[in-house]
């Protein structure tokens, strides 16, 4: 590790992390962007998961200002955030055989729709058998996740895949297996993750996108407005009322 103060260090980290995914995800953030323009166009439903940390950066999509009103949270009771206590317990079930089955059973999703699935390590079962059942059931799946964690850990799900390997898209964040960016001599693990910026950073590459992608179709995006501009109120419902068959936060 250098001279240069922690703080600077992973900033510096975190940047050459984005720039790494401007640079050789570009493409891909274009076809996913793509992907959800031609859903929202056909009639479709957008949905978000993640569980964990990797939650955080679906949240962030949801019933955001300047976000698409159309984005809504799959949610998986005990795995959303750390708000489950014990908070170990979330992380164990994730490698829940039939978990996700179940939860997508009794969902709103069926063909049509998109799901983002969201998971930094993509070798759980949770994530590896929702993104499979919901590409068999007509969903087009777009997972979000650390490539280099098929090459360097064994998957938890009894197939021996990764979420990467059930998706019609691959968006890779390109955080090393691990999740640090630091080291010191004097600390004995590394430490400061940088997956929740680069991953948040990565989704809002995506939603710009489509946001784009339907103006240049001549169809005005379904985007909300903040709450705490002058009119934000009014225009969040009209659009909430508009595609209110579509929103699912709202109930």
């Amino acid at each position: 590790m250098s001279d240069r103060a922690p703080a600077g260090q992973f900033l510096d980290a975190a940047i050459d992390l984005l720039r790494r995914v401007r640079d050789e995800e570009a493409d891909s953030i274009t076809a996913a962007g793509t992907l959800l323009a031609d859903t929202v166009e056909s009639g479709g439903r957008l949905f978000a998961f993640g569980a964990g940390h990797s939650s955080l950066a679906a949240q962030d999509l949801v019933y955001r200002a300047g976000g698409l009103a159309l984005m809504n949270l799959l949610a998986v009771p005990g795995v959303v955030g750390v708000d489950v206590m014990p908070a170990p317990l979330g992380s164990a079930l994730e490698r829940v055989d039939g978990l996700a089955s179940a939860v997508l059973d009794s969902s709103p999703l069926r063909a049509g729709d998109a799901l983002l699935i969201i998971s930094l390590s993509g070798r759980n079962a949770l994530p590896v058998e929702m993104a499979a059942k919901a590409r068999a059931l007509g969903v087009r799946v777009i997972g979000v996740t650390s490539v280099a964690y098929a090459s360097e850990t064994t998957s938890r799900h009894a197939s021996g895949t990764y979420l990467k390997d059930h998706c019609d898209l691959v968006l890779d964040s390109k955080i090393a297996v691990g999740d640090a960016e630091l080291t010191l001599d004097n600390v004995p693990a590394p430490f400061a993750p940088a997956s929740t910026v680069v991953t948040s950073a990565l989704l809002q590459a995506v939603m710009a996108t489509t946001a784009a992608a339907l103006a240049d179709r001549g169809l005005e995006p379904p985007l909300l407005r903040s709450g705490n501009v002058d009119g934000g109120h009014d225009w969040n419902g009209r659009v909430m009322e508009q595609y209110r068959d579509r929103i699912f936060y709202r109930h």
